[in-house]
């Protein structure tokens, strides 16, 4: 089981190296090389990041990427959503088919707790707190 995919930890990465130089554009080639993210799954990822709002693109040789929104108010959940849906530990079910005991199984109820549990947390912490953890 894997918490946050890769899109989602690359995509946080990015987040963090443009909080660092807001008021410049970085190429793609820049993040991935000091990420060591591959850089065409790199792009994919600005993508979904600019159709979000979070991130702006720039064409020419002065361009490239910059955050949008304020890295205060940057969410992990939102990146989280963004490239996973909702925080979830199972799926409940079964051969392709939702569990017959869903609605009372006990251990349902428990992870559904933790699940919560977590959001809280992610919720908690925002791309520039992990910038400030970088410095």
């Amino acid at each position: 089981m894997k918490l946050l995919t890769k899109d989602t930890d690359y995509a946080i990465r990015a987040l963090v190296v443009l909080a660092k130089d807001s008021n410049k554009y970085l190429s793609a080639r820049i993040i991935a090389k000091e990420q060591k993210i591959p850089y065409q799954f790199l792009r994919t990822i600005m993508q979904k990041l600019i159709k979000n709002r979070l991130v702006e693109s720039k064409e020419g040789a002065s361009g490239g990427f910059k955050i949008k929104k304020d890295p205060k108010k940057i969410k992990i959940t939102d990146i989280i959503h963004i490239f996973q849906g909702n925080i979830t530990l199972t799926e409940c079910l079964f051969r392709k088919k939702i569990c017959q005991n869903r609605k009372t199984c006990p251990l349902r109820r428990e992870i559904k707790r933790i699940e919560w549990g977590l959001e809280d947390e992610f919720n908690k912490l925002t791309i520039n707190k992990l910038l400030k953890k970088t410095s």
